[in-house]
């Protein structure tokens, strides 16, 4: 079993910065990818950064070049840096582990990100 807590979420102006901080324990698999994933009221809930144990990334086009994933492996962390922040990036972000070899997927409870006019 793998426990994600978030931090880091918060209410900030159009064109301004967050950073969200995911802290992984238990029994955390050797290959995995982390990442971060957000769901709007009423929408599905929608990647927006990945990275693999290897440091691969992956990012959603609504988001390249404006946020960054980043990820401490030795803290077993996974951040993102959010910058020139717009309304429509208001969602619950939540952060997700995901086990290359059993598939298994492990979510954490989400963090609330509210982007005003």
């Amino acid at each position: 079993q793998v426990m994600l807590v978030e931090s880091g979420g918060g209410l900030v102006q159009a064109g301004g910065s967050l950073k969200l901080s995911c802290v992984a324990s238990g029994s955390i698999p050797s290959g995995n990818a982390m990442g971060w994933y957000r769901q709007a009221p009423g929408e599905q809930r929608d990647m927006v950064a990945t990275m693999t144990s290897g440091g691969v990334t992956s990012y959603a086009s609504s988001v390249k070049g404006r946020f960054t994933i980043s990820r401490d492996n030795a803290k077993n962390t996974v951040s993102l840096e959010m910058n020139s922040l717009r309304p429509e990036d208001t969602a619950v972000y939540y952060c997700k582990c995901r086990d290359y070899y059993t598939r298994a997927e492990y979510w954490g409870q989400g963090t609330q990100v509210t982007v005003s006019t």
